[in-house]
């Protein structure tokens, strides 16, 4: 499972919902720029140390505000990411425990950070391996993809991870069109970073996808 998650996992949406109160919001921006800060901005080699540090905050979060789905999203999303610095099939048990994390949030809020938990999830369905190895399914992603598009239509993150799947799916045409929207995405107060990061991902894959198109 070498590059397992590369480039995961998304920037969730940083706007409060009902369920955070002022402190919840400062500790979930905190574990959120942090991840953008370790994804894009630390060398590789650095990330697999720093993203397990997280990890522990984020799964501190979940222990102590366990009805949040937004602290179960995060934990889900460090620790995927943690799982994608690390590779190899030793970071698959990482991706089962992200795959836990997401599905928690989904029990307690599906619409949490406008759908986030799908697209996260999604991502995981596409690029852990499948049976007998791991649960990876595209034809999960796409389904759970579908619904993080019917919550956030317009998400940098969720366009992106579509435009991701329909390119793995070798629908190069139906790639560059989601792609392409997402580079439209307003910008995320607060989410300057991952914003910049994710436009980068973006703009590196639809080169593969252009390529694929000539």
């Amino acid at each position: 499972m070498k590059k397992l998650i590369t480039c995961l996992l998304l920037g969730a949406l940083s706007q409060s919902t009902w369920a955070l109160d002022n402190a919840d919001q400062q500790r979930l921006s905190g574990i959120q720029q942090r991840w953008a800060q370790i994804q894009y901005q630390l060398p590789a080699a650095q990330r697999t140390a720093a993203f397990e540090q997280l990890a522990g905050q984020a799964s501190a979060f979940t222990r102590e505000r366990q009805s949040l789905a937004e602290a179960w999203i995060w934990s889900g999303i460090v620790t995927s990411s943690w799982a994608g610095a690390q590779g190899g099939l030793g970071a698959l048990s990482k991706a089962k425990q992200a795959k836990v994390d997401l599905e928690k949030a989904l029990a307690l809020d599906p619409n949490a950070l406008q759908g986030s938990a799908y697209t996260s999830l999604a991502a995981l369905y596409d690029r852990v391996p499948g049976w007998p190895i791991g649960f990876g399914d595209a034809d999960t992603a796409e389904h759970l993809l579908k619904q993080a598009l019917q919550l956030n239509p317009n998400g940098i993150d969720s366009l992106y991870f579509w435009g991701d799947h329909l390119y793995r799916q070798k629908r190069y045409a139906e790639a560059k069109q989601a792609l392409q929207q997402a580079l439209l995405a307003a910008p995320r107060p607060g989410r300057e970073i991952a914003d910049s990061g994710r436009r980068k991902d973006i703009e590196a894959l639809l080169l593969d996808v252009n390529q694929k198109l000539n």
